[in-house]
């Protein structure tokens, strides 16, 4: 017998309940569809958001585009979306610590709270994760719920489509400051939304040198505006070991690895400092051979990054903020939601930085 997928939503609908704008994954297929779903109900503990300010993530786009991880992982249909900003519009009665009209964000990451990493304080590595937009109904619509303890409050200071952008400004901030920068120089592979936000955490932070390396140089013009001292793009046949003689550098002190490709990490290794360290955010395929020989001998230490650090990545993120790092050039489009498809039209095109979406 096939099996059939229950949308919770829908089983229990009912006319009487109130409806909201959406953006759901109706179909396994390419595309996104606007459609009216039932306004959700705040459980015990829950919040209600009234969204403000949407973005669109590169997860997003792939859901959107259906690709194979799509396929395997999204069960349509769905509310989709894990990256805005809005104000708190119900509470449930065990809410204590939060009120009715707050301006704040969310955490994607819903931990279990009783597995051994939450236990000891690794909520970000809890073995029973899942995802607002990916496993449960997400943040494109008027209003998403989500646990009280996932709920950030915004400091009045951090402009609202910065707000908008704190998830993914968190897997920067996470992967930048896993090691410590003051004085050290920085190699940065692929210089997208992430890898560009990385560049400004870094000179936030007191790096010297800032090399960044991409295949576009819409991203990299970018990643200038974030800070950047040199760019490179292989594609044109520059290298980064010539940013080394240019720079008049033995090798690099800190890598951040966010391309996922294994040409831009072998390139990376190469051009490391001995006893250096890098952070790996970008998903590499498992079936490249990776230069075993080169980072045992350099003693390169190896960090898997995933989500942010629950949550002293978000008190980092909001001091930096508040501290003068300016995320703006980083923001190329705007649009109504309405218009969301101009936003994945733009974020399938490649020659964008974050795509925000309005709800009012």
């Amino acid at each position: 017998m096939e099996e059939k997928c229950i949308n919770l939503a829908e089983f229990y609908y009912h006319p009487s309940m109130k409806k909201m704008k959406a953006l759901v994954k109706a179909r396994p297929e390419k595309g996104l569809w606007m459609q009216e779903v039932p306004v959700p109900e705040p459980g015990l503990n829950d919040v209600i958001i009234k969204v403000k300010k949407s973005a669109i993530c590169g997860t997003d786009l792939h859901i959107y585009e259906w690709d194979h991880w799509a396929q395997k992982t999204i069960k349509t249909p769905m509310v989709i979306g894990h990256e805005y900003m809005g104000y708190i519009e119900k509470m449930g009665a065990g809410v204590p610590n939060l009120k009715l009209g707050e301006r704040v964000t969310g955490e994607g990451h819903l931990a279990c709270g009783h597995c051994r990493n939450c236990r000891r304080g690794k909520e970000h590595v809890c073995e029973n994760t899942i995802g607002i937009g990916v496993n449960t109904d997400g943040s494109f619509a008027e209003y998403v719920k989500i646990p009280a303890q996932n709920v950030i409050p915004l400091d009045h200071r951090i402009p609202d489509e910065w707000a908008a952008i704190m998830d993914p400004f968190g897997n920067a901030t996470h992967t930048a400051l896993s090691f410590p920068l003051l004085g050290e120089d920085v190699l940065i592979t692929g210089s997208g939304l992430i890898g560009s936000m990385a560049v400004a955490i870094a000179k936030f932070a007191g790096a010297r040198f800032i090399v960044a390396s991409d295949l576009s140089d819409y991203r990299l013009e970018i990643a200038k505006k974030m800070g950047a001292t040199l760019t490179i793009n292989p594609s044109k046949g520059n290298k980064i070991s010539d940013a080394l003689k240019k720079l008049g550098m033995r090798g690099f002190d800190i890598g951040l690895e966010m391309s996922g490709s294994p040409k831009a990490f072998v390139e990376m290794i190469s051009c490391m400092y001995n006893g250096s360290s890098i952070s790996l955010l970008g998903i590499l395929p498992s079936n490249f051979e990776v230069p075993w020989s080169d980072i045992i001998f350099k003693a390169i230490t190896l960090k898997g990054i995933y989500g942010r650090e629950m949550w002293e990545t978000w008190y980092k993120m909001e001091q930096m903020i508040i501290g003068g790092i300016d995320l703006n050039p980083v923001i190329t489009h705007r649009f109504h939601i309405d218009e969301f498809q101009k936003g994945f039209d733009a974020m399938e095109e490649g020659n964008c930085g974050k795509v925000i979406l309005s709800w009012d």
